[in-house]
């Protein structure tokens, strides 16, 4: 997956509380077997006037002029809730959504987005609301920069933020989980050994 250092990037306001995964993306809208195309479907019900439509909806924030090609969203509480689906990451990774920033996440949703390359960022309520404020003043010209290794966030003001630091090392290595277990490929390989020749039954 692609790694993660810093980002400088036009961030769009969807300050709703309790978007749901089926949000972001509908059950509809998930009829591949893999996750290209999935991006197309992305808040689906929301930037289409019509259920399976395509015609965009101009009132919703990403089909506006002065947020195109966001990569940043600025969310409200709870973001990613409801079912577990990986899908929903999936669309927004193709979008172009590098970030989110928002005062809480689902669990699972956020685990997701750290496994996918995605940075969820928590920050407090009025920071996020600020943050929405100064941004829709000059979408173009205030965007915003992340600074994953100094885990800070920057626009009018500069915020730190935390992260576990073994996710922290995904995104900035790029691993997901398998690739971080495999960073212990040898020592795997030597524990088999030492086993194999203790039990050989086993094997």
């Amino acid at each position: 997956m692609e790694k993660f250092m810093r980002h400088r990037g036009v961030a769009a306001p969807l300050l709703r509380d309790n978007v749901d995964t089926d949000a972001i993306i509908p059950s509809r809208e998930m009829k591949r077997v893999s996750r290209q195309g999935l991006g197309e479907g992305l808040f689906a019900g929301w930037r289409y006037t019509l259920p399976g439509d395509r015609d965009p909806n101009p009132s919703f924030v990403l089909n506006r002029e002065e947020y195109a090609g966001a990569s940043i969203l600025l969310c409200g509480d709870n973001f990613g809730c409801g079912s577990s689906r990986e899908h929903a990451v999936w669309a927004l990774q193709e979008f172009g959504i590098r970030a989110l920033v928002a005062p809480s996440f689902g669990s699972i949703f956020y685990r997701n987005c750290i496994r996918n390359g995605i940075l969820p960022v928590v920050l407090d309520r009025a920071a996020v609301e600020g943050l929405a404020l100064w941004v829709q003043s000059d979408p173009r010209h205030n965007v915003l920069l992340i600074d994953l290794p100094a885990q800070s966030l920057t626009g009018a003001d500069s915020y730190h933020f935390e992260l576990e630091p073994g996710l922290k090392q995904m995104l900035l290595e790029g691993l997901d989980a398998i690739s971080l277990t495999l960073q212990h490929e040898a020592d795997i390989a030597d524990f088999e050994a030492r086993d194999q020749r203790r039990r050989p039954w086993i094997y």
